[in-house]
């Protein structure tokens, strides 16, 4: 298993957009992908439960992918949160 944690910078939050694009990245690997915020969990890959996290501008998110090519979604991930939050 792999993680990392990342702070939202994106005045707007995780918004609706980047969340897609998001998804769409997450989709790419066959591993099981997870976003936490305080305790609550979603899948990387199902759009409205990213939305339902709530993720506001400021705070921090674990994502952890699990699985086959697990580093290479985590590094996929990871740079996509950078350019795009």
């Amino acid at each position: 298993m792999k993680s990392f944690t990342f702070t939202i910078t994106d005045p707007e939050g995780f918004h609706a957009r980047p969340a897609g694009g998001f998804v769409k990245e997450a989709k790419k690997f066959p591993c099981v992908s997870m976003v936490v915020k305080n305790g609550r969990r979603a899948d990387a890959c199902k759009m409205f439960g990213l939305m339902g996290l709530g993720i506001q501008r400021g705070e921090t998110i674990t994502v952890t992918t699990e699985g086959e090519q697990e580093e290479e979604a985590a590094i996929a991930l990871q740079e996509y949160l950078e350019a795009n939050l």
